[in-house]
């Protein structure tokens, strides 16, 4: 029997789980998952009632379990909380703890959705890329960091660090999964101007030795933001930084037609992961049982493919989200003129029901 973390989290993570455990229930009890669930806080609501945005609790319990589900954190409340004790710090503070290195984030578009993409459905028709962000390092870890007063006015400074390990472990990462798909893997840095891009782009070189099956290009990013709005087909895997990979793959998310489809993986060398969708809390919209749940749905299917060995089950999954787009069913982010919109609580519902068909 496996076990998972359940943590909800802030704004509409909670509205969002809730549709993926109804999933997860579903396959407990008819197709003999066996998943135990834990439930846990993190981020705002675990700062109102606890203090702190990761406690003590929440990390142990990550440490008793074999994967973690999550929801979203962060909200407008706790903005004005000191750095330390805001929703972000618990989540970067679970990656670095469960050392959560290699995020994968697919993006998938659904034919049904081609015309809910911004771009030309010529352009995006068929798209099916992996970007690998190296998630526990890079900027948003280094030392130092911070804002101070030098000479009279405020002085913001952070670090972009990079040990030549920890780029060859998210190189491995990329190249085994371009293996199992087109083997191309493009590592995307900004080599001309940043010396720490300059290690990462040499580290990749020798990674890529080890996978002489494996075709491996560079570019920098503002060339790759371009090419993703440009010719997205053009990339299988992408692998880059912490920060890159953040925007990039936001940036992929909308060719997609919505950041609410798209599911991720943050996973250790052990192949324990954490799993969620890439779309934040939207505070704006909790509560009023309209946020699209599927990718959280998705986020349940790559936990079963990666970490909990039940392949059959998240293509069951897959299927399922499927037939429910076949069947014109929308949530209002997805949806165009014709198609049928439901809330939140009725995609889970469908999503379930398709499971059963």
């Amino acid at each position: 029997m496996s076990k998972v973390l359940v943590l909800p989290g802030d704004g509409i993570g909670q509205e969002i789980v809730a549709q993926a455990l109804k999933v997860i229930d579903h396959l407990n009890n008819n197709d003999n998952l066996g998943m135990e669930l834990v439930h846990g806080l993190i981020g705002g609501t675990a700062y109102d009632e606890t203090g702190s945005p990761l406690p003590q609790a929440t990390l142990d319990a990550a440490k008793a379990c074999d994967s973690i589900l999550l929801g979203a954190v962060g909200g407008y409340q706790w903005e004005a909380l000191e750095r330390d004790l805001r929703p972000e710090r618990g989540l970067l503070g679970l990656r670095a703890e469960m050392d959560l290195f290699s995020n994968l984030r697919p993006a998938i578009l659904y034919p049904q959705l081609a015309s809910a993409s911004t771009l030309k459905e010529e352009i995006v028709s068929g798209l099916d890329l992996m970007i690998v962000r190296e998630l526990v390092a890079g900027i948003y870890f280094g030392q130092p960091r911070g804002i101070e007063t030098r000479d009279g006015e405020r002085y913001g400074f952070n670090s972009a660090t990079y040990y030549e390990s920890e780029i060859r472990r998210i190189g491995h990462s990329a190249f085994k999964i371009a293996q199992k798909r087109d083997k191309r893997v493009c590592s995307v840095d900004k080599a001309n101007v940043l010396e720490v891009c300059e290690l990462w782009r040499d580290v990749m070189e020798e990674v890529a030795k080890d996978y002489p099956d494996v075709e491996l290009s560079h570019m920098y990013v503002d060339n790759a933001a371009m090419q993703l709005v440009k010719a997205p087909k053009q990339f299988d895997v992408m692998v880059t930084s912490n920060l890159f990979g953040d925007v990039l793959s936001d940036c992929a998310a909308m060719l997609t037609g919505s950041i609410g489809m798209l599911p991720s993986a943050s996973l250790n060398k052990d192949g324990f992961g954490m799993y969620e969708p890439i779309h934040g809390s939207a505070p704006d919209i909790a509560g009023q049982d309209m946020a699209n749940p599927l990718a959280t749905i998705l986020s349940v299917s790559m936990m079963l493919r990666y970490s909990l060995d039940q392949v059959d089950l998240a293509d069951k999954i897959d299927r399922s989200v499927n037939t429910v787009l076949d069947q014109g069913y929308r949530t209002a982010d997805i949806a165009s003129e014709g198609d049928t919109v439901v809330g939140t609580n009725e995609m889970g519902d469908l999503v379930v029901k398709a499971l059963q068909g």
